[in-house]
């Protein structure tokens, strides 16, 4: 068998999908009966070669916002879910009434944040998942 290179082993690392990388790391454990610290650096510089789609997986990159409770200012918590959605007085209500509901579905980290602190701001419980 030819000895491949560290760009070779580092190209089938990117190829590999996370699942395939723990095993692998599993595999080299038993092999040459070592602890996950140096395989673990071997696959983090992989996975760090292989880019984005290693952070991807990673990382989760849609949130939901959940309000849990309206509060005190029942009618503020209205106004904001009315801003942050396209939904109408009787529909917002009934959300706001509804709780615990999803106010914003998949949106991003960013968007996630700033309807969490304006629904906060007007005095509703709130979760973002």
């Amino acid at each position: 068998m030819a000895k491949l290179s560290q760009e070779d082993l580092l190209a089938q690392f990117e190829e590999m999908t996370l699942i395939e990388l723990s095993e692998f790391v599993k595999a080299f454990e038993e092999k040459f009966d070592v602890t996950a610290a140096a395989p673990v650096a071997v696959a983090a510089a992989g996975g760090a070669a292989g880019g984005a789609a290693a952070e991807a997986v990673e990382e989760k990159d849609e949130f939901d916002v959940i309000l849990t409770g309206a509060g005190d200012k029942k009618i503020q918590v209205i106004k904001v879910v009315r801003e942050l959605t396209s939904l109408g007085l009787k529909e917002a209500k009934d959300l706001v009434d509804g709780t615990p509901k999803p106010v914003l579905e998949k949106v991003n980290k960013e968007q996630a944040d700033k309807a969490a602190e304006s629904l906060k701001a007007a005095g509703a419980a709130v979760e973002v998942k």
